[in-house]
């Protein structure tokens, strides 16, 4: 076996444990400095440390390295107001930086991410994730601005993510559904990230892709996080790298669990999992679930191989808005990175050649919806079809108090999408309404599907019996 060249990195970094300075020669450091190699985590012993200086004008990481206390000053001391959450790695504050605190640093607000060192990561992930996204630069990786070393503390600094991660914006009980086509580019943006990753000359596996790991910004771009598990790929004749199983349950591949041994198919096999989530809106695992249930992607394998059980997966919450053939490809898409046999998935390469494809498929067009309470007094019966417009229009009997009142409805309707069940194109809708008193004009799509219900359209009050006239809402 031949012998490695020492590298120059494993005698000049030290442990954060020790309190010894390094003066550092810029010019023994041409081995890593003058190529556009990326320093991989073989390169770095498991028991040093990027030290002071390095980050700058060694590599040319665009990194700050900052002091605990400036750190503390802006997060106002680790305050609770500014507690952004917790993961693996420790709690995440939100702290804002002036441009007077660093030259060439500018103004904006940040998130630190504070090492628990009771936790059950440590130094070993601070130090994987500075040396990834300390090198590694794309719009869809977060962007870690710097990091602090100092005695035994270990926080690294992001750009903060206005929206949190899709954790909390899928599942949160209290919240908007995401819609459809939200959904997809959280999944190609996600989807671009692990295949810049598993493009580079030496491939990283992300090893830890899941839905709290992908974090939002204001519009709803996705970046991956948490970098602390993330491994260097195979290189060469290499096949696979073999290392100890981490990760998160319900997430990681079914050969990684067994065997130990890591590709990127097992990056492409979470990301099947994600996507499965995005489609059904349920979680990854969930014992509230019933038993046959729990595990989502056990559950859900057989439906996703026939695309008549669509209706069976997709997510309540979208409310039938979604394209059924671009539905039908994500769930197919699913399906092919859940395989049980990594050869058989795809490359994240084509995962984003068909998200892009399946967000082209903008079919989900719907027409609008048009309510006239017309003043009293009108008459006449009139029925009209011009394309897809049904006008409708039904003369009410008297009142004992001799009012008249009409509705016109006019239902516009484009519906290349998913149709409800029971639902036929052209159907006229016919009500009758007394006393209407006021005239308003309303035009909304939701408006439109409440309005078929009767009572609980939010322009009709519910039938009061009265004795003089008053509202009485006929069923169609």
């Amino acid at each position: 076996m031949a012998l490695r060249k020492p590298n120059a990195w494993k005698t000049i970094l030290l442990g954060c444990f020790t309190n010894k300075t390094v003066r550092l020669d810029p010019q023994t450091l041409v081995s890593k400095t003058g190529t556009s190699q990326r320093l991989s985590i073989s390169d770095v012993s498991s028991s040093l440390s990027i030290i002071n200086g390095l980050s700058n004008s060694i590599v040319g990481w665009d990194l700050h390295e900052f002091t605990m206390a400036e750190l503390t000053m802006i997060t106002h001391d680790f305050a609770s107001s500014n507690y952004l959450g917790e993961g693996g790695f420790g709690t995440v504050h939100k702290g804002f930086i002036d441009d007077k605190l660093r030259p060439g640093l500018e103004a904006q607000p940040v998130a630190v991410k504070l090492l628990d060192l009771d936790g059950g990561q440590g130094h070993n992930e601070w130090l994987t994730e500075v040396t990834f996204l300390g090198q590694l630069r794309h719009p869809h990786l977060v962007k870690l601005i710097g990091y602090c070393c100092e005695e035994k503390n270990r926080l690294l600094v992001y750009e903060y993510m206005t929206r949190g991660n899709l954790e909390s914006q899928l599942f949160r009980r209290y919240s908007i559904s995401l819609p459809w086509l939200t959904r997809i580019q959280i999944a190609l943006g996600a989807a671009k990230g692990l295949a810049f990753l598993h493009g580079e000359d030496k491939p990283v596996i992300y090893r830890d892709f899941k839905t709290s790991n992908i974090l939002l910004a204001s519009d709803y771009t996705a970046k991956l996080s948490d970098f602390g598990l993330a491994k260097d790929g195979p290189e060469g004749d290499e096949t696979h790298v073999s290392t100890r199983v981490m990760g998160t349950h319900g997430y990681a591949a079914p050969e990684y669990i067994m065997t130990g041994h890591l590709t990127t198919m097992s990056d492409v096999y979470s990301f099947g999992v994600v996507l499965l989530e995005l489609l059904t809106g349920k979680r990854s695992m969930d014992k509230k679930r019933p038993n046959r249930e729990q595990c989502l992607v056990e559950w859900a394998r057989p439906l996703l191989k026939d695309s008549s059980n669509l209706d069976r997966i997709m997510d309540c919450k979208l409310d039938g808005h979604f394209p059924v053939e671009g539905a039908k490809k994500a769930a197919a898409l699913a399906s092919r990175c859940l395989s049980h046999h990594p050869k058989c998935r795809p490359a994240m390469t084509e995962v984003v050649k068909t998200l892009e494809h399946i967000l082209e498929l903008d079919d989900l067009e719907v027409g609008s919806f048009v309510y006239i309470a017309p003043k009293e007094g009108e008459k006449g019966v009139e029925k009209e079809k011009e394309g897809d417009k049904d006008v409708s229009r039904s003369r009410s009997g008297s009142s004992s108090s001799g009012e008249k009142a009409e509705v016109v409805v006019v239902v516009e309707e484009k519906e290349h999408g998913r149709r409800r069940e029971g639902e036929k194109k052209g159907h006229r809708h016919k009500h009758r309404i007394r006393s209407m008193r006021s005239r308003a004009v309303y035009s909304d799509t939701a408006l439109y599907k409440n309005f078929k219900k009767g009572t609980n359209s939010p322009l009709l009050p519910l039938p009061q019996p009265k004795v003089n006239g008053g509202v009485n809402l006929l069923k169609c």
